[in-house]
């Protein structure tokens, strides 16, 4: 299946939803727009403050990555243990702006599209218009419903960060709404 196939919209109590294939190419990437609700299938990557760090220091000792960046897709979250029977627990967004100094320069590094929770700082933003990347957020609270999307669950990198560690989730239909896109459009800018 190529990038982003099975790009496609669909009307949801008069609301057009957008069904996005990871990995997603960059035609579809730039064509998000601020506001628009998308629902993600494929495979994401779980990384949080510290396994960002990690990313970062590979890059700087040109160590190979954990995975690819081209395409992929990064969300905030720390996943609590899985329950029997089931790939993940509970598994909500965090914050992002403890990530932005890391994610500016992994942005530079061909990351392009990032799922968390709240604002971000200008200079994040700044660097986000610049790779022409996106930030996506998950509402909050609802950590127990994201996981019902989460099919697989399979570490990946760093195992000793525990619930910080890479996961490589492979999801279907989770929700996100576009809150920053690559043109600079902010869902927390109250100037507008």
């Amino acid at each position: 299946m190529s990038c982003g196939q099975r790009n496609s919209r669909h009307s949801k109590g008069g609301r057009f939803v957008r069904h996005l294939q990871t990995p997603i190419d960059e035609a579809t990437r730039l064509a998000l727009r601020v506001g628009e609700e998308v629902m993600l299938s494929g495979i994401i990557y779980t990384a949080r403050d510290q396994a960002h760090k990690r990313l970062v220091e590979s890059l700087n000792k040109q160590e190979p990555l954990p995975f690819q960046f081209a395409g992929q897709v990064v969300y905030y979250t720390g996943p609590t243990p899985a329950k029997l029977g089931h790939p993940i627990g509970s598994c909500g967004p965090t914050s992002s702006y403890r990530m932005d100094p890391y994610s500016i320069i992994l942005m530079n590094a061909g990351l392009k599209i990032m799922i968390g929770k709240g604002n971000r700082s200008e200079e994040f933003r700044r660097s986000l218009i610049q790779t022409k990347s996106v930030y996506l957020v998950a509402v909050g609270g609802i950590g127990a419903l994201l996981s019902k999307t989460v099919k697989t669950a399979k570490l990946i990198a760093y195992p000793d960060l525990q619930s910080e560690a890479v996961v490589e989730f492979e999801v279907e239909n989770f929700p996100v709404i576009v809150a920053t896109d690559s043109v600079g459009n902010d869902l927390f800018d109250r100037s507008n």
